[in-house]
């Protein structure tokens, strides 16, 4: 990889910035503000964005297309899940946004399928929401508020990336598929390789890769860190939108020939090899012939990571005449509805489920802890895009990522294979898919928003379990607590405000999920903060990458709801750190990490002067006094000025609120 530190337009990237920009410059480091066209939330986070779009006091949004799907949340072991379905529908109803029902898929493919057009801007309440730069997007995961506020027609506000352009070349070997391209960036990068960056895949390479090969390459940006990942619109896009019935909205677009980027990198397809993560990190990652012959007790295909009809039918082609293996779940879980009937009527179900596969309802499930949990200690492959430790709904996981044919091949063999291997053995033939659409285009379990008279007479369905939103107090001028938790780094958001079938249900129950906060690292944070909310505020010490994951802002309001006012890290995740402005939270980061081993937990902290320091035109920068060791430790924040005024308000939401009464001027992010 080679830096250049050039910024001239010319990249796919910066076309489609430059498109979109009404605020700001672009120059990386500074802050950009995009018009946004098309929006996304989902269940686990679009309740809040609803809550918060009622709180703005939105009539309608103000974009081309708004989604709202129902895919995290839909095991229905009670009530609370059914409830906040309901509640989404009336609110998609009442402010004129599409409505995705529970069934209908996990929604970036389903996006992909039925709204994706090439050369718009898409911000979504789900990290993976940069899968869609597979058609040639700039889409951007981001927490659920930012997202309400690109509804209700405010700009997307971004640091603007730098552009890290990676050719690529060759073609994939049998055996080897997309899944494995990513997996490499992730070997060579690690999670945090793309922080405020832009992954641009280019190169003669992109002939062999279908539209759904890029999204899977796409989708798993997130675990690099990066703001988004684009690729060209060309012929495999025309291909896919064709077999989607859209072909009218493709449109050709590519970086131009001199192009140049700010970061180069190449990548070789056919020198790649069959790749898997071990647990408990994306970037964890090693040659599958590394690990082989460990026993595998589980192996699950499906999520928003290898959401293609090609990666089901993978795995059926190889299954097919054979049975898995002894004590091996072999899990199928269809990431779309019209996918799972191609699936069905190609014949690849009955090849599956005769194998000894388990088909589930369509949607995300094990890969946010719905179900699927795997035993204790056993080793669970999964073609999913995370494997954070209890993300799966076990505390004592042992996740492994990898591709289908790796998830496969270890699924008939009992133990981690690499599928060359297992070909050469059995002398199984790398199976030719072709075309696999059987089924005409189905929008049936879509639901268009209603016209706008129809739409205003509509009430919310509130049931018992769904809270409003928590008052959000000022910042005060000096802000003093005690250091209640430290945590190492490459927290991620799972382990801040936990997924899965026991925490997700009360998302839209601030107050009840809060006991869950940070219990996976501290089963008594939720106690001890209560406890001392009633004296005041507290603080938590981070290390590198904190708040690394989903966009999921629970993990940042929680907390606030128990107290938290401030965060001091070695550095964070791009979206955590947003959401923890938009909340109110201060996010402070060392001036000097070494400083993070000088602070232990208890150790009573001092913040003076944060009115003055934190106005427009202050220098970024603070000392924390630590008055239980008698330190002091310089900081620094990177806070733009209205993020500064919203912080110091209490949060994106009272400073509307303070911009609508006249109160607080231009206040509002």
């Amino acid at each position: 990889m080679k830096t250049t530190g050039r910024t001239e337009h010319g990249t796919l990237a910066h076309r489609l910035i430059a498109d979109h920009l009404v605020e700001g410059r672009m120059d990386p480091g500074s802050e950009i503000g995009l018009r946004i066209d098309q929006t996304l939330t989902q269940d686990a986070t679009g309740t809040l964005v609803m809550q918060e779009l009622e709180a703005i006091g939105l009539d309608r949004v103000r974009t081309e297309v708004s989604v709202q799907y129902v895919d995290h949340n839909i095991l229905q072991a009670d009530e609370r899940n059914a409830e906040d379905h309901a509640f989404l529908r009336s609110a998609a109803r009442r402010f004129g946004v599409w409505y995705s029902k529970p069934g209908n898929g996990v929604s970036h493919p389903v996006h992909m399928q039925h709204f994706g057009v090439p050369g718009h801007t898409l911000a979504g309440s789900d990290s993976h929401t940069c899968a869609a730069g597979a058609l040639g997007m700039f889409a951007v995961g981001t927490g659920g508020l930012e997202v309400a506020l690109a509804m209700a027609g405010r700009p997307l506000r971004i640091t603007m990336p730098e552009i890290w352009g990676v050719r690529l070349t060759g073609a994939l070997a049998p055996w080897v598929s997309a899944k494995d391209v990513v997996l490499e960036m992730l070997r060579r990068h690690g999670v945090k390789g793309a922080v405020n960056r832009v992954i641009e895949y280019y190169g003669p390479g992109l002939e062999s890769l279908t539209a759904m090969d890029r999204h899977v390459i796409a989708n798993m940006g997130a675990e690099l860190g990066a703001t988004t990942t684009v690729f060209p619109s060309d012929d495999a896009v025309r291909a896919f939108l064709s077999s989607e019935g859209r072909e009218a909205d493709f449109t050709p677009l590519r970086a131009a020939e001199d192009a140049h980027y700010d970061i180069d990198e190449e990548i070789d397809l056919s020198a790649l090899v069959p790749l898997i993560a071990r647990p408990t990190s994306p970037g964890n990652v090693v040659p599958v012939r590394d690990v082989a012959g460990r026993r595998a007790d589980q192996a699950v295909i499906g999520s928003s990571a290898n959401p293609g009809l090609r990666d089901f039918a993978m795995a059926a082609a190889m299954v097919r005449g054979r049975q898995t293996a002894p004590g091996v779940s072999f899990d199928i879980n269809p990431t779309s509805r019209e996918t799972l009937q191609d699936l069905t009527k190609s014949g690849a179900v009955l090849d599956l489920i005769t194998a000894g596969g388990r088909i589930h309802q369509a949607g995300c499930l094990g890969c946010i802890g719905m179900g699927q949990a795997p035993a204790v200690g056993r080793n669970s492959l999964r073609t999913f895009p995370r494997n954070f430790p209890g993300r799966s709904g076990t505390e004592d996981d042992s996740v492994w990522l990898c591709s289908p044919e790796t998830a496969t091949a270890s699924a008939l063999t009992g133990v981690i294979t690499d599928p060359r291997d297992w070909a050469a053995e059995t002398g199984a033939e790398y199976p030719s898919v072709g075309a696999l659409r059987q089924e005409p285009v189905n929008t049936a379990m879509l639901e268009a928003p209603l016209p706008p008279e129809e739409a205003s007479r509509i009430e919310l369905e509130r049931g018992p379990g769904i809270s409003g939103l928590p008052d959000l107090d000022p910042l005060p001028d000096t802000l003093q607590g005690p250091v209640l938790l430290k945590v190492g780094d490459d927290v991620s958001t799972d382990e801040i405000s936990p997924a899965g079938a026991r925490a997700l249900p009360y998302r839209s129950n601030i107050p009840r999920l809060a006991e869950f906060t940070f219990t996976r690292i501290d089963p008594d944070y939720p106690r001890r903060a209560a406890e001392h909310r009633k004296n005041g505020e507290h603080l938590i010490v981070g290390g590198d990458n904190y708040g690394q994951g989903s966009s999921r802002e629970h993990a940042a309001l929680t907390p606030r709801y128990l107290g938290l006012r401030a965060v001091i890290a070695k550095s964070f995740a791009r979206i955590h750190w947003q959401n923890l402005a938009n909340f109110g939270v201060l996010a402070l980061e060392f001036d000097d990490a070494a400083d993070y081993d000088r602070i232990q937990p208890g150790d009573e902290l001092r913040l003076e002067g944060l009115h003055t320091a934190l106005t427009a035109d202050a220098a970024p920068t603070l000392v924390v006094r630590n008055a239980t060791r008698d330190e002091e430790y310089p900081v620094h924040h990177h806070l733009p000025p209205n993020r500064r005024r919203s912080v110091l308000i209490g949060g994106i939401i009272p400073a509307l609120a303070a911009e609508e009464s006249g109160e607080a001027g231009e206040t509002a992010d």
